[in-house]
């Protein structure tokens, strides 16, 4: 079991940046696979991008790709998404995911808003 508790959403203008923090309340190094994930009004809730344990293999949405950075720290017990070059259509809410063995557990979410 972990809870997930994610932060550093916020209002940006187009072209900005935020980066956004994703705090576990146990040790990530054996949680193989974490992620982030968008979902905006009206929409399907979507995947952002996903790293593996060790940080080695990453995929990305192909609307975020060579914008957005997804990495962990372990040793914090934190998954990061650095996001730059913000459009509109980033705006969403943004919630973290860890998959276990037998199911995956989710964070609250938080709120992502581009101005143009």
């Amino acid at each position: 079991q972990v809870q997930l508790v994610e932060s550093g959403g916020g209002l940006v203008q187009a072209g900005g940046s935020l980066r956004l923090s994703c705090a576990a309340s146990r040790n990530i190094f054996s949680i193989n696979v974490m992620g982030w994930y968008r979902q905006a009004p009206g929409k399907q809730r979507e995947l952002v991008a996903a790293i593996t344990s060790g940080g080695g293999i990453t995929n990305y949405a192909d609307a975020v790709k060579g914008r957005f950075t997804i990495s962990r720290d372990n040793a914090k017990n934190t998954l990061y998404l650095q996001m730059n070059s913000l459009k509109p259509e980033d705006t969403a809410v943004y919630l973290c995911k860890a998959q276990l063995p037998t199911r995956a557990y989710w964070g609250q979410g938080t709120q992502v808003t581009v101005s143009a």
